[in-house]
């Protein structure tokens, strides 16, 4: 994945970016009941708005999926 500082995510293949949008689906529909994940994806092609939405739910997904790469790394013991 890759980003820059104003939190732009840019998933390197189809994969990451199913893995990245698994991770806010569910949030997503339940803030926006009138509408669905895949329905904002496909309005950002033409809209702006909905364009910089995405961007901003793809960055809460790059957030979510580093702090759980960071809780599944094995603890490394102090000697």
């Amino acid at each position: 994945m890759r980003s820059n500082s104003q939190h732009y995510v840019d998933p390197v293949d189809d994969a990451e970016r199913t893995y990245l949008e698994s991770l806010i689906r569910e949030d997503f529909e339940q803030c926006h009941p009138d509408d669905s994940l895949d329905d904002m994806k496909r309005r950002s092609a033409f809209s702006k708005e909905d364009r910089g939405l995405l961007r901003d739910w793809l960055a809460v997904a790059a957030v979510r999926a580093a702090r759980l790469r960071e809780m599944s790394r094995p603890m490394i013991a102090a000697e």
